[in-house]
């Protein structure tokens, strides 16, 4: 007999109709912001640590991985402050509101997509930008990291060009930064530094 899949309950978002942003955890007060693509969850779980006053939601669309860190929040004692949802952003971000309800977007090495056909699987594109924008509130943080340099180059010139935002970097007129701020480190962020591989980081706000 064929076994259950073991992750077919994970952890969902309604799946049709608006989503308050307030309903994403159990806790309602604080700064919320939202991992796209957060993967094993390393960099949500130490987060959870370096930012005890902020709302924590990862949105995760493999199954098995957002079962997964979901059920190591809890075990933290964390579960009613940050969650992971199984859910593409590309499609749950345009139901969430109300705009300007969000303080921080991170985007770790996404679009693992490198034919061409796959183009139109790449999640950090126009339309997941303009959702951002809607959401964040001004003077928002949007933060995209990729060790793949063509990507990421890619990426800083359609978010340099979009009007909502506004280049965050270490230098006046750029969203570059040569190291990460904080001392939260995804998977591959910490195998890249290990490896010396080099981890083009863009940070933007949303401009008022």
């Amino acid at each position: 007999m064929k076994q259950p899949y073991p992750y077919e309950h994970a952890p969902r978002l309604a799946p049709q109709g608006p989503i308050d942003l307030a309903s994403l955890t159990g806790q309602n007060h604080g700064p919320l912001e939202i991992e796209i693509g957060p993967g094993r969850g390393a960099f949500l779980l130490d987060r959870v640590v370096e930012r005890p006053d902020a709302r924590i939601v990862g949105l995760e669309i493999r199954q098995k991985w957002a079962t997964i860190v979901d059920d190591r929040l809890r075990a933290m004692g964390q579960g009613e402050r940050a969650r992971v949802y199984a859910e593409d952003a590309r499609l749950v971000l345009p139901r969430m509101h109300p705009d300007g309800g969000v303080s921080a977007f991170f985007v770790h090495f996404p679009d693992p997509w490198w034919k061409a056909r796959q183009r139109k699987r790449l999640v950090v594109a126009l339309p997941l930008l303009d959702q951002i924008a809607r959401l964040l509130q001004p003077g928002g943080m949007l933060f995209v990291q990729t060790d793949v340099v063509d990507r990421g180059e890619g990426y800083e010139v359609q978010i340099d060009a979009h009007a909502a935002f506004e280049k965050d970097g270490d230098e006046p007129g750029s969203a570059r930064l040569a190291s990460s701020p904080w001392t939260s480190r995804g998977n591959r962020e910490r195998r890249a530094e290990q490896d010396g591989i080099p981890v083009l980081r863009l940070r933007y706000r949303r401009k008022a």
